[in-house]
């Protein structure tokens, strides 16, 4: 293949096989070639900002695949290709290096045109994935994640790091009260900042319970805090409800369980049903509350919301939005709101109250607890009662 020019090449190895057999095989192209020892002296290197293009790791016994010293690269650097030496390189190895964003994996004995043409081509990538994240600075918000695995579990390790939850209040109009608030999680890592992309990539990486645990131990902080007898609404993946730590009366959420909502969002399918009713008796049985969110937007039928007896329901926002000009969410709303108290003895909640129109509508329509940017925004601090009242 054509030779890219100018390559700076990093060698990490412990011996001196492999760093002696890159500088024969690379040098000869021109190539800037320099070799460390261990992969702290490697990291450090990246950490200056030093110029690389291409990592050459000489993998070890105790990590054959370097996936360690990978993961603290993405900490560091996205993009910067990683080629692994290894002594062994079949399918299941490759399999897991790729999956883990390990570029190439080279077996021994090395091959030298092999060798060039593989530090060709991830230079190459190095420089295509450098000029993509400039282009999508163009045309994206700043934090959009581009990267491998290992990238990715580096950016989620950091935004758990930095997890923290804003509460949004649930009003109850007729007398201008706060009647709870929803937990919302927020990260101040930039790439997973909102919660779709956190969610998104606690899915991928299969990691969703940490999420979940974090939002109740971040939660529970904040309970001493809420003001009266506010209630706390927690949002739970269907995921959680397999997570041992959930029924855990240790678990800090516990402690104040009889003033907490937990939701489940119709727009997710539910594991099996009798499963999901053993593990909501033993969750009311620790004296939470359940709530089906999202209500009229997903895949619940009728045996679902028989199997959760919810407590609530929140009815999604986009039946909310605009039922003050449409007579047929109008009367979809009304059977609703009837349907949910008299039939399931669940207070509704109108999710995504945005304009004086839509409060006044749904009021007529017998809806008494609202949530949306009309009252607040989700914030850190918990918002009182005198911004609700009458002006």
């Amino acid at each position: 293949m054509t030779r890219t020019r100018g390559i700076s090449v990093l060698v990490v190895d412990d011996g001196l096989e492999v760093r002696a057999f890159a500088a024969r095989a690379l040098t000869r192209s021109g190539w800037h070639v320099e070799s460390v020892t261990g992969a702290g002296a490697a990291l450090a290197l990246v950490k200056e900002e030093h110029e690389l293009d291409v990592i050459v790791l000489q993998s070890s016994s105790a990590d054959p695949l370097g996936l360690s010293f990978l993961r603290a690269l993405r900490g560091l650097d996205l993009d910067l290709p990683v080629i692994v030496v290894a002594r062994g390189d079949g399918p299941e190895m490759a399999r897991t290096g790729l999956e883990r964003g390990v570029y190439r994996i080279l077996g021994r004995p090395l091959d030298a045109e092999a060798f060039q043409d593989a530090v060709a081509s991830a230079g190459a990538l190095h420089h295509l994935a450098v000029l993509k994240r400039r282009a999508l600075e163009l045309s994206e918000p700043p934090g959009i994640l581009v990267s491998d695995g290992a990238g990715l579990d580096a950016r989620f390790e950091r935004a758990l790091e930095k997890l923290w939850v804003a509460f949004q209040p649930i009003v109850r109009w007729p007398d201008r009260g706060v009647f709870g608030y929803e937990a919302l999680v927020r990260s101040d890592e930039p790439a997973l900042g909102t919660p779709q992309r956190l969610l998104d990539a606690a899915e991928r990486l299969g990691r969703v319970a940490d999420v979940g645990r974090a939002v109740r131990r971040a939660v529970a902080e904040r309970a001493p805090q809420v003001p009266g007898d506010a209630m706390l609404f927690v949002n739970l993946h269907p995921t959680d409800l397999a997570d041992p730590a959930l029924y855990d009366a240790g678990e800090p959420l516990s402690a104040c369980a009889g003033s907490v909502v937990l939701e489940l969002s119709e727009r997710t399918l539910l594991p099996e049903l009798g499963v999901v009713h053993e593990r909501v008796a033993r969750l009311r049985g620790i004296g939470y509350r359940i709530a089906v969110d999202d209500l009229g937007a997903g895949y619940a039928g009728v045996s679902s919301l028989g199997q959760l007896e919810p407590d609530a329901a929140k009815l999604d926002a986009l039946l909310v939005r605009g039922v003050d000009t449409s007579s047929r969410k109008g009367s979809i709303v009304r059977s609703m709101i009837d349907v949910c108290q008299r039939e399931l003895g669940a207070y509704v909640v109108c999710e995504g109250v945005e304009t004086e129109a839509e409060r006044d509508t749904l009021a007529s329509l017998g809806a008494e607890l609202f949530q949306g940017y009309l009252f607040a925004k989700p914030a850190p601090l918990f918002r009182g009662v005198s911004m609700f009242a009458p002006a």
